[in-house]
C-alpha cells in the first residue's frame, strides 16, 4: 500500500501544480518569481516566504462557489472572510472569500489560499433583470468541475488525505479544472457583458474557470517594483495598500504587472471562428505585514481616507513592534513584539483597485438602490461551509 499523503502536503502539491500550469501559461509569471527570489535573497527568508503563493479564481453562481468549496476543503483550505468588492471606490460586480489553512501549524506547511470571486448578478446596480436571467441560464448550462471531482473531494476531506496514488490523480485532475479553454468564446455574448463589466465577461463570458492570477510573496515590494520596471516590464500605476513608512508593516501591500493581450479564439454569429486576444489575467505580488487588531484596522482605515496616508501615518501607528503591541493594535505571539501573526486575508479595497489598474474601461452601474441579498451568512448557507472570522484567527494565533 502506497504512503499516505497528508492534507497539508496535497495542498503543497495542488499550490506547486497550479504555479507550473500557470507559468506555461503565462510566461511573465516566472520572471515575476524570479525578481521575488532576488530580492528575497538578499533580506533573508523562511522556506514559507519561498513557497508561498496566494491565487484568485472567478466563478458565476452560488452552485459554482459551493463546489469550489467543497473542492479546496480537500487541500485544508477553508473560507475565511466575507468581500464585497461592488462599493469600493473601484467597483467590481463581484462578492469574494478566500479559501486558506486557519491554524498556525497548517498555515506554516504551506500557507496557500485562493482569493474566489462570485458574479453578483442579483445586483440591479450592474444588471438589469433581463440580462440577469440570460446570465444564470448560461450559467445553469455549464458545468465548471467533474461531479466525480467533487466528489472525491468530499472523500479526501473527510479523511483528511488519500494514498500516494490517489493523491497524485486527485491532484492533476483539480489543476485541469483551472487550465485555461482553448474553446471558441461567443464574442457577440462576450462583449455584451464587457460593456457592463470586463469582470462579468471573464466570468460568465466563457464556459470555463482559470486561474486569474497567482502571487507570490516579497519581502520588500518597492525594490520588486524597481526591479521590474527597470526590466522593461509594464506596472500597474501603484503600489495598493498602505502606504511605505518607517513603521512596522501592517496588512497587505500589492501590486502587478499590467494584463497581458492573450490570445483566445472566438466565434461570430454566423458560425466563423478567428483568432483574437483578451487582457483579463496579470502578474500579482504582495508583501505581507503583520495582522491588526479591530481597533488597529480602525486607525488603518481612518489613515487610508486621507489624501496622502503616508503624511499622515505616524498620527495614527507607532515606529515600532513594541509600541504596537503596548497599544494593542497588531497581534504577535504570545503578546511578544518580535512574534508578529502575519496577516493571511486581503483587503477589499486593494483587491478592487488591481482589478480595476488591469482593465481597459470602468463598471458600468446605475444609481438603484441595491436590493439584493449578499452577505456573509447568506454565502455560508449557499455553499454549506462555516466563513470563519479572520479576527478570531488571529485571536487564537496571538494566544499560542
Amino acid at each position: 500500500m502506497s504512503p499516505r499523503v497528508q492534507t497539508w502536503q496535497l495542498r503543497a502539491q495542488f499550490a506547486a501544480a497550479l504555479s507550473r500550469l500557470y507559468a506555461a501559461e503565462v510566461p511573465l509569471y516566472s520572471t515575476i518569481v524570479e525578481v521575488s527570489a532576488e530580492v528575497n535573497g538578499k533580506l533573508g527568508v523562511t522556506e514559507r516566504v519561498t513557497t508561498e503563493r496566494h491565487g484568485a479564481i472567478r466563478v458565476g453562481s452560488p452552485r459554482e462557489l459551493a463546489d469550489v468549496a467543497d473542492l479546496f476543503a480537500a487541500f485544508g483550505m477553508f473560507p475565511v472572510g466575507f468581500y464585497d468588492l461592488r462599493d469600493a471606490d473601484s467597483p467590481v460586480p463581484v462578492v469574494s472569500t478566500a479559501f486558506r489553512p486557519i491554524d498556525s501549524d497548517e498555515l506554516e506547511h504551506n500557507p496557500f489560499r485562493v482569493f474566489t470571486s462570485m458574479l453578483a448578478t442579483s445586483d440591479q446596480r450592474f444588471f438589469t433583470p433581463a440580462l440577469r436571467d440570460r446570465i444564470e441560464r448560461f450559467l445553469a448550462g455549464r458545468q465548471l468541475f467533474d461531479p466525480a471531482l467533487i466528489a472525491e473531494a468530499r472523500r479526501v476531506a473527510s479523511d483528511g488525505g488519500t494514498d500516494r496514488e490517489s493523491a497524485d490523480l486527485f491532484v492533476a485532475r483539480a489543476v485541469d479544472a483551472f487550465a485555461l479553454s482553448r474553446e471558441p468564446i461567443d464574442r457577440a455574448w462576450y462583449d455584451e457583458l464587457s460593456r457592463v463589466s470586463a469582470v462579468a465577461a471573464d466570468i460568465a463570458g466563457v464556459r470555463t474557470t482559470h486561474i486569474n492570477h497567482l502571487t507570490p510573496r516579497v519581502l520588500d515590494i518597492d525594490e520588486l517594483y524597481r526591479r521590474m520596471s527597470q526590466r522593461g516590464v509594464a506596472m500597474i500605476d501603484a503600489i495598493q495598500g498602505p502606504p511605505r513608512c518607517d513603521s512596522p508593516d501592517v496588512l497587505l501591500r500589492q501590486t502587478s504587472f499590467r494584463a497581458l493581450a492573450e490570445p483566445r479564439r472566438f466565434r461570430d454569429d454566423d458560425g466563423a471562428v478567428s483568432d483574437g486576444t483578451l487582457r483579463v489575467r496579470f502578474g500579482e505580488v504582495e508583501s505581507r505585514g503583520v495582522a491588526l487588531t479591530p481597533e488597529g484596522r480602525r486607525r488603518y482605515d481612518q489613515a487610508m481616507a486621507s489624501n496622502d496616508p503616508a503624511e499622515v501615518w505616524h498620527e495614527h501607528f507607532p515606529t515600532t513592534h513594541e509600541a504596537m503591541a503596548a497599544s494593542g493594535l497588531a497581534y504577535y505571539r504570545g503578546g511578544d513584539p518580535s512574534k508578529p501573526v502575519v496577516y493571511e486575508d486581503f483587503l477589499p479595497a486593494s483587491a478592487a483597485g488591481i482589478f480595476r489598474s488591469n482593465l481597459d474601461s470602468d463598471t458600468e452601474s446605475d444609481d438603484t438602490v441595491d436590493g439584493s441579498h449578499y452577505s456573509l451568512n447568506w454565502m455560508a448557507g449557499q455553499i454549506g461551509h462555516h466563513i470563519h472570522d479572520p479576527y478570531e484567527l488571529y485571536e487564537k494565533a496571538a494566544s499560542q
